[in-house]
């Protein structure tokens, strides 16, 4: 059963720290690209950023740059998002995509359930 399994969400203050996993299994991980997207209430998924598959290249949305790495554990089928710095504006629920490809291009392949991040003041 082919499955993306984000977690690590919670709340956190204002500055402070979360990484979020996401686990995938029924199918291999290092064939694919990686993004992070989050959606609040109300609006469309907005991407946050994402690592490519081969030679790990990541990149960012403006708003997370500096803040925010993400990275990957082929070995592990697992990607991780680090959010550092966090802001109340940074809450939303935080997915992981993945598509097979050399970068992060929609449509997705698969997407995860998501795992909620709030951020208090």
């Amino acid at each position: 059963q082919v499955q993306l399994v984000e977690s690590g969400g919670g709340l956190v203050e204002s500055g402070g720290s979360l990484r979020l996993s996401c686990v995938a299994s029924g199918f291999t991980l290092d064939d694919y690209s990686i993004a992070w997207l989050r959606q609040v209430p109300g609006k469309e998924h907005e991407g946050v950023g994402c690592i490519r598959r081969g030679d790990g290249l990541t990149g960012y949305e403006d708003f997370v740059k500096g803040r925010f790495i993400i990275s990957r554990d082929n070995a592990k089928n697992t990607a991780y998002l680090q959010m550092n710095s966090l802001k109340p504006e940074d809450a939303a629920v935080y997915y992981c995509a993945v598509v097979q490809a050399p970068g992060c291009i929609i449509p997705y392949d698969y997407i995860g359930q998501g795992t909620q991040v709030t951020v208090s003041t």
